[in-house]
């Protein structure tokens, strides 16, 4: 396709979500929350000793750790329950202090330009689409997490939306959207996978290593308030 053809469609704008769009990451504070209303599930917290000695020492697998995490504070604990504090966290989310000024400026800005707007986090399904719906995101791909009927399994229930995935996510949104270029925003190296496959891509607040690695592959940096 023509850069013509492509400049006159709507693009997709894929934003990641923890350090992009936010301050900081919301799982941990997701987490936190809970705990504090659910101070019983403190006495569980033991099963994160052997999930982070295996993390250091077969792999670092952040999807196997972020489900032994999740299972261990609320594992079999209702939908009601879940659903009831992730809609409570993500109220406490929406003043702007909270997320990034600029990010929220880049976003708005691919509102008024008519393009896709695409959510896409490595954080689970628990609360990132409320977030998605908050700052209406046409679209939210994120980490899923199983569902034993009305109570949480913790498991995974998609491959963990991060690096090599992330990649998978974006060549799916091209083959759904042809006609679009795709414009990417992501905060780490993990993300610089799928932002070399964008159309165009800014890496945004990163550490050194990661602008060091970006400019390698000559994709653009910069710090957002």
């Amino acid at each position: 396709m023509s850069s013509a053809a492509r400049a006159s469609t709507p693009a997709v704008a894929l934003f990641d979500l923890d350090g992009t769009l936010t301050h900081r990451d919301t799982l941990l504070p997701f987490l936190a929350g809970y705990l504090v209303r659910h101070p019983s599930r403190l006495a569980r917290l033991w099963q994160l000793i052997p999930a982070l000695l295996e993390y250091a020492l077969r792999g670092r697998d952040r999807g196997r750790l972020k489900s032994r995490a999740i299972r261990a504070v609320m594992g079999g604990d209702s939908r009601a329950a879940i659903e009831g504090w992730a809609q409570r966290f993500v109220a406490s989310l929406a003043p702007r202090r909270r997320f990034r000024a600029q990010a929220l400026e880049r976003l708005e800005a691919h509102r008024r330009a008519g393009d896709h707007l695409v959510l896409l986090s490595a954080s689970p399904d628990l609360y990132v689409p409320l977030i998605g719906r908050l700052l209406r995101f046409e679209r939210t791909l994120c980490t899923e997490i199983r569902w034993n009927g009305e109570r949480l399994d913790g498991a995974l229930g998609s491959e963990n939306r991060r690096g090599a995935e992330k990649v998978r996510c974006l060549e799916r949104l091209r083959a759904e959207y042809p006609r679009a270029a795709v414009i990417a925003y992501g905060n780490s190296a993990s993300d610089l996978a799928h932002l070399e496959r964008a159309d165009r891509a800014l890496l945004v607040n990163a550490g050194a290593a990661a602008r060091r690695a970006a400019a390698r592959a000559g994709i653009a940096a910069e710090q957002w308030r």
